[in-house]
């Protein structure tokens, strides 16, 4: 269980990496998910956890190529 939750980490991690690489704020995110900043707030802190199609709608906003991240996941 412990690796999950290693991976879990780091996906939030990576993710927010990526946004801040982007130059993308919390509500710039949430605003082009269509969503409320404290959603962004939620998983960057690990109180939400993402779906895979969040994940991938994440990605495409931010310009990440998910195949990237997950192959980071899998290290």
């Amino acid at each position: 269980m412990r690796l999950v939750k290693d991976r879990e980490k780091r996906l939030r991690e990576y993710l927010k990496e990526a946004r801040l690489a982007a130059g993308m704020r919390q509500l710039d995110l949430a605003e082009s998910l269509g969503r409320p900043q404290s959603f962004v707030a939620k998983f960057e802190s690990g109180e939400r956890k993402l779906d895979f199609i969040e994940v991938l709608d994440v990605c495409d906003v931010i310009g990440l190529d998910p195949c990237v991240l997950t192959n980071e996941l899998s290290k």
